[in-house]
């Protein structure tokens, strides 16, 4: 009898599991962009925040639903397998594997270097780089880069050699992580109602919502922008076979995690108006909101605690993509099947698939930097948001999972046979659709205007056409799978 992985997890672990996987850098990171797309408009922004939680959750509950009903290795991959099939199981294995998974994880290994470099750079000024502070060298940085690099080998060695270790980090990491947050959520709007701001004071915010006139056509692209912060919670299902009394425990992770990612996310945004003018958080960032509100040293102290916010996401992130390959070995699929399905007898991880899994991160990490960081683009017209545009494939994925599921699934009540997998489909069509306008009609209008020609959505779908298709050639059922 073939040896699976051990149940290892508890309800506790999977809530951080979920809480921590989602809530990272995204809500620091995103912030800023969602200001930019939405050209300062703070209650658009808040409004695009709720529309982003509302699919997140939508999506929570359908696979809710399905998580209390099939169980074996890899949570997405085992309900595309149940609903649609094997063959298209192992294509959204596929996808999550190489592109998904490992392109947000290395953006969150570029992220947790650049805030605690930026957290150098404020505690000590003699801390020196290839590129001056000023001119954006904690965010450009070859030092970056190679930090980077650092904990993300790391993190991998934790994960592969002691996974208790890891599940623990991830406990640990979530707890911390919601040092900042939730102080600035409760400080960040007393401080904003205390002080006669000149900008915008968050006690004129609420008000906003009633008089408000902005530009809806801007909300697609913060609602983009804020689904790479609320992405994540997917790969908390890749543990599933690991979880305690997983058909119970799941659910409960997933729904309850995704209610507290929302409430967290939205009082923090409202909390960060409160601390600093719109124009300072698009030029600056959130940091300025924690030292205008916390004074120098403890703003900064603030500003470690969201590096070590970033390194939990990056673990949870992490632990879904070295498993990425051995979801797929063990239903017979894949390149080297024999290979990446043998677990290592003493930590009882699939080590062959930690290493492959490793490997794509890291040639993600190093496309992210090429693509968006460094002066010159490295990969030309197939440079693109790594960090966004794979969530228009992602739901795109959904949405067969969910029509197959409301056919198959018979003795379910309406709402979880119907309802719940129709809002699914409804709020997975959105986020296509918001992602090819802000990052495909949106790019081409503005280029056209300059006498130029960009669609990055047009290329990133060209690249994933191309990973999908190595994918199939590599498929190789074994003869036990073959019909």
């Amino acid at each position: 009898m073939e040896k699976g992985l051990k149940k290892q997890y508890g309800l506790l672990t999977a809530i951080c599991m979920v809480v921590g996987t989602v809530i990272g850098s995204g809500v620091f990171f995103k912030a800023q962009a969602i200001l930019d797309k939405t050209d300062g408009d703070m209650p658009l922004g808040i409004l695009a925040w709720l529309v982003g939680g509302l699919v997140m959750i939508i999506c929570v509950l359908a696979f809710a639903v399905m998580a209390q009903r099939y169980e074996k290795v890899n949570g997405i991959v085992d309900y595309a397998e149940a609903t649609v099939g094997s063959r298209y199981s192992y294509l959204v294995g596929w996808f999550v594997t190489v592109l998904y998974a490992p392109a947000m994880t290395s953006v969150l290994a570029w992220l947790t270097a650049r805030y605690f470099i930026t957290f150098l750079c404020s505690v000590n000024p003699d801390f020196t780089l290839s590129v001056p502070y000023s001119e954006g060298g904690a965010v450009m940085g070859a030092e970056t880069l190679c930090l980077a690099g650092f904990i993300l080998i790391f993190v991998f060695a934790v994960n592969t050699l002691s996974p208790k270790i890891a599940g623990k980090l991830q406990v640990s990491a979530t707890f911390i992580k919601l040092v900042p947050l939730i102080l600035m959520a409760i400080v960040g709007i007393i401080y904003g109602f205390t002080h006669n701001m000149a900008n915008e004071p968050v006690s004129i915010l609420a008000s906003n919502f009633a008089t408000g006139t902005g530009n809806f056509s801007n909300l697609f692209g913060a609602v983009v922008a804020s689904a790479f912060a609320y992405e994540g919670w997917i790969i908390a299902t890749s543990i599933n076979s690991e979880i305690k009394n997983s058909k119970r425990n799941l659910p409960i992770a997933l729904i309850g995690g995704g209610l507290i990612i929302i409430a967290v996310y939205v009082l923090y945004y409202i909390g960060v108006a409160g601390g600093a003018s719109v124009d300072t958080l698009r030029h600056d960032g959130a940091t300025v909101a924690f030292v205008n509100v916390f004074g120098n040293v403890f703003g900064n102290i603030l500003n470690l605690f969201i590096a070590v916010s970033c390194l939990g996401t990056l673990n949870g992130l992490l632990i879904g993509c070295i498993r990425g390959m051995y979801s797929l070995s063990v239903r017979g699929y894949g390149p080297k099947v024999n290979f990446m399905k043998q677990l290592d007898g003493a930590t009882g991880m699939p080590s062959n698939s930690c290493i492959t899994g490793l490997v794509i991160v890291a040639f993600w990490l190093v496309y992210f930097y090429g693509a968006n960081l460094a002066p010159v683009k490295w990969f030309g017209i197939f440079s693109f948001d790594s960090s966004e545009l794979p969530i228009i494939t992602i739901y795109a994925f959904y949405i067969p999972i969910f029509v197959k599921f409301m056919i198959k699934e018979k003795d379910l009540s309406v709402i979880k046979r119907f309802v719940l997998p129709s809002l699914g489909i409804l709020g997975s069509v959105f986020m296509v659709f918001a992602a090819l306008y802000s990052h495909g009609y949106v790019y081409y209008v503005e280029a056209k205007a300059n006498g130029e020609f960009s669609c990055p959505v047009l290329f990133y779908l060209i690249v994933f056409a191309a990973i999908m298709a190595a994918g199939a050639l590599v498929m190789k059922p074994s003869k036990s799978k073959k019909k």
